[in-house]
């Protein structure tokens, strides 16, 4: 019988040799930097976008065909499908998506931060203490990346798999040490470009389409730091 590793070895091969190709082609094109940026910002949104429309549709089929067995009527045509692994998969997708979603937020500036403190320092302070607080965070999540390696690599030399997809349990908690040294490199990121051009990355609020947002003052110099001074 067909080890069903196989063919996931195979799938991440490919995946591997079209990453090189596009960034070979994006290299040629924008230099070797920008190619860098450019495929792994790209890597990272359809990453999160795949798995969380995959676990949308699985989510939604497992239900249906769910609630169609109990019917006379629909069984028939659903008893054939065996979705007993679908929680699980839905459970693993989702976790991979949350920890490559948490360094996606770090570098569009999607996450909650409180700026009590910060707002209420000088311009010269603020500047060291946000620097200070992107670094400090790039510490922690470089430690949790570093533990979680050594987790994985103990399951690997264990060799034990989840309950229903009988995966190896190593590649499903593989998520916590890539999602944790990828956003610590998008800190390490933000922090180099604060340190150069005393910017923050800003998320713009979403528009809807026919609704007109009333006008607001603003107070600037409350908002969250984006231009402070050394």
């Amino acid at each position: 019988m067909e080890n069903p590793l196989h063919k996931l070895y195979a799938l991440l091969a490919l995946l591997a040799v079209v990453f090189t190709i596009v960034m070979a082609m994006r290299i040629r094109a924008d230099g070797w930097r920008s190619a860098l940026w450019h495929t792994l910002d790209r890597l990272e949104e359809t990453l999160i976008s795949v798995l969380i429309a995959s676990a949308t549709v699985l989510i939604f089929v497992a239900v249906v065909q769910r609630y169609a067995a109990g019917t006379a009527l629909l069984y028939p045509y659903v008893s054939w499908m065996r979705l007993g692994w679908a929680q699980e998969a839905c459970i693993f997708m989702f976790v991979w998506m949350a920890k490559v979603g948490a360094a996606y937020g770090v570098r569009t500036g999607i996450h909650v931060g409180v700026d009590v403190l910060v707002n209420a320092v000088s311009p010269g302070k603020r500047y060291a203490l946000v620097l200070f607080g992107l670094l400090c965070g790039a510490l922690f999540t470089g430690v949790v990346g570093t533990f979680g390696a050594k987790f994985v690599m103990a399951r690997y030399h264990f060799g034990d798999f989840t309950p229903e997809m009988e995966l190896p349990s190593w590649i499903v908690y593989l998520a916590i040490p890539f999602g944790s040294y990828l956003m610590c490199f998008r800190f390490l990121q933000v922090a180099f470009t604060f340190a150069r051009t005393g910017e923050l990355p800003v998320h713009e609020h979403a528009q809807v389409a026919g609704l007109e947002d009333e006008p607001m003052v603003v107070d600037k110099s409350a908002l969250y730091p984006k231009d402070v001074s050394r």
